[in-house]
């Protein structure tokens, strides 16, 4: 399947097992049910929510939910840009570049720019949550842990707290989300960190690549997994761990297989108990790397399952940060399921009960 976005969605045809070039239908606006949720947030007062721009969110949905976004540097041929949700260039600009074979690198947040951040919260009197990109990828979560100190220790009285989300791009978007709701219902942030700390676990996803070359260059495989990798059209099926780190679920043959494989572990872990949908009122978000045309297909796929044909899809591009390591073509199903604890075997289940682990 071409990840090309100037390519038509497509769907399943009827009797087929192979995909066919056919127009979908235009997705909901994505931010029309956050709006709501914003709203209520910023009328409360009691809470501040923070995120950053690895959430990878639509920019739409950012700017309804109201809530600030930290971004975060990457550097390319031409120096060093902030990741501004698109508004410099455009996700197929970005990852041409990269086909084109320029190399993008990341780096942790400053000190000083959490600060800066946390200076201005602890100015409103308002208390506030940070829901940090994973230490599973990053050490950002930590430099923002001794900003946030530094800063309260600076101003008695203030709080800032950091909450690793535990759950990497779009669905740390869905985190964000619910959290903002959670907020604008009445939770203080005190009970929100408590809420965050339990509800990350029932965020999943699932991801395909288009090659393994990204996640050589950055270090994540070998260079000779990723040439064989690729000689052999294999394609990987990812998730991630309890503690945010990428874990590979499955190797297919093909991309086509590698989706199915994806719409597999969504219909595994997402329906509830009467085979639907667990709750109609919380969106899935289908993101990819500049491939609209297999997230389109994605889209149209869970479209037919039931209780899904009228949940609200969030279309969202892979952030840069995030896409510097995972390449073009990338494309991913995040979605409110099952918890993920459930599937730890029984040895790390004591171990988690050793360490006090939740």
């Amino acid at each position: 399947m071409s990840s090309d976005t100037q390519d038509k969605p497509v769907i399943e045809a009827a009797g087929s097992n192979e995909p066919a070039a056919v127009a979908s239908s235009e997705p909901q606006a994505p931010a029309a049910f956050a709006r709501e949720a914003g709203a209520s947030y910023r009328q409360g007062g009691q809470c501040r929510v923070i995120v950053d721009s690895c959430a990878d969110f639509a920019p739409e949905v950012a700017q309804a939910l109201g809530v600030e976004v930290i971004s975060f540097p990457f550097v390319m041929d031409d120096g060093e840009h902030s990741d501004d949700l698109w508004k410099s260039m455009s996700p197929h600009d970005f990852y041409e570049r990269m086909r084109k074979g320029e190399r993008v690198t990341t780096s942790a947040v400053t000190t000083g720019h959490y600060v800066d951040v946390f200076e201005r919260t602890a100015a409103s009197g308002v208390p506030a949550v940070y829901l940090s990109l994973t230490r599973g990828l990053s050490s950002s979560v930590d430099v923002a842990r001794q900003a946030a100190q530094l800063v309260m220790d600076e101003h008695p009285g203030s709080k800032i707290y950091v909450v690793d989300n535990l759950c990497p791009s779009a669905a740390a978007e869905l985190l964000a989300i619910e959290a903002v709701r959670q907020v604008g219902n009445g939770l203080n942030a005190e009970e929100l960190v408590e809420w965050v700390e339990e509800a990350r676990y029932y965020v999943q996803g699932y991801f395909t690549l288009d090659s393994f070359d990204s996640l050589a260059r950055g270090g994540r495989i070998p260079p000779a997994a990723a040439q064989v990798g690729g000689k052999l059209d294999i394609k990987p099926e990812l998730s991630y761990d309890l503690n945010g780190a990428l874990t590979l679920r499955g190797m297919c043959r093909g991309r086509k297989k590698a989706l199915r494989a994806i719409l597999a572990d969504f219909k595994a872990n997402c329906l509830g108990e009467d085979n639907s949908y667990g709750d109609s009122h919380l969106p899935i978000g289908i993101v990819s790397a500049d491939a609209e045309k297999d997230a389109r297909w994605l889209a149209d796929q869970i479209r037919k399952e039931p209780g899904c044909r009228d949940v609200p899809i969030i279309f969202s591009s892979v952030s840069p940060v995030i896409g510097a390591h995972v390449g073009p073509g990338m494309v991913a199903v995040v979605f409110w399921g099952k918890d993920r604890r459930e599937n730890l075997s029984f040895t790390d289940r004591i171990a988690r009960k050793v360490r006090g682990d939740r």
